[in-house]
């Protein structure tokens, strides 16, 4: 009896250290691209708009976004050809910008369950506060718009086209590894955050993104990234109809 006991008692202890165990492994960290992933729109061309220069700058974004021109260069190209937008009309466009197809079901699942979810942009501060707050982001970062006397003067960038290096170093703090991290993405200047990721999800994305990625999502509907990482990762979370 007592060696049953035993028995039972060890089948008991691992039982829970498996659970426990688990738990830990699903609590993973997803890294979302921003303009085209998590908002449905491109800030910029929007914002050109103001000053009919949408064709111009749309042009631009696109060539960036395909790869086809410096990423660097384009962006602070598109930003002097706005040179002198007022600043509350740039934070007005911010603030209307509207989110995905899913991206709040999505998040608010992750987050449920315990994941991390971090957002890096080559878009700006202005627009991913208010995005932080409405879905919860754990980390966000970004470049930055600078103003002189309300006026639109110029870009700081802080991520360029490699996205992975700011991500590398909060993947660092956090202690999470590769094989715990999910990249959704669309673009050129996002394929080196595949290299930093267990499972790289192409979100409606540029050919060359498609080739690179572990798998594809077509469909505009950002919640349906539950049901790859639940079949990647054989877990069990809450996904949408």
């Amino acid at each position: 009896m007592k060696k049953f006991d035993t028995f039972f008692n060890i089948m008991v202890t691992t039982l829970i250290l498996l659970g426990i165990f688990s738990q830990i492994r699903n609590l993973l960290l997803v890294i979302f691209d921003v303009e085209g992933v998590l908002l449905d729109e491109e800030y910029l061309p929007i914002l050109a708009e103001k000053l009919n220069k949408e064709d111009e700058i749309w042009e631009i974004t696109k060539q960036g976004i395909q790869g086809k021109i410096n990423w660097e260069e384009g962006l602070r190209t598109r930003v002097a050809a706005l040179k002198g937008l007022d600043e509350k009309i740039c934070q007005e466009v911010a603030d209307n910008l509207p989110i995905m197809t899913g991206a709040k079901e999505a998040c608010r699942i992750l987050k449920a369950s315990g994941w991390k979810i971090m957002a890096i942009s080559g878009g700006f501060t202005l627009m991913m506060d208010r995005l932080q707050k409405e879905l919860d982001l754990d980390y966000v970062y970004c470049n930055d718009l600078i103003f002189n006397n309300g006026k639109l003067e110029g870009v700081k960038i802080n991520v360029d086209s490699d996205k992975s290096k700011p991500a590398k170093i909060k993947i660092a703090e956090w202690g999470e590894k590769k094989e715990d991290i999910v990249c959704v993405v669309d673009g050129a200047n996002d394929i080196k955050l595949f290299d930093i990721c267990e499972l790289g999800i192409a979100y409606r994305a540029q050919d060359l993104v498609k080739d690179l990625a572990t798998t594809t999502l077509e469909e505009k509907d950002l919640s349906k990234i539950l049901n790859i990482i639940n079949k990647h990762f054989n877990l069990k979370l809450e996904t949408t109809v």
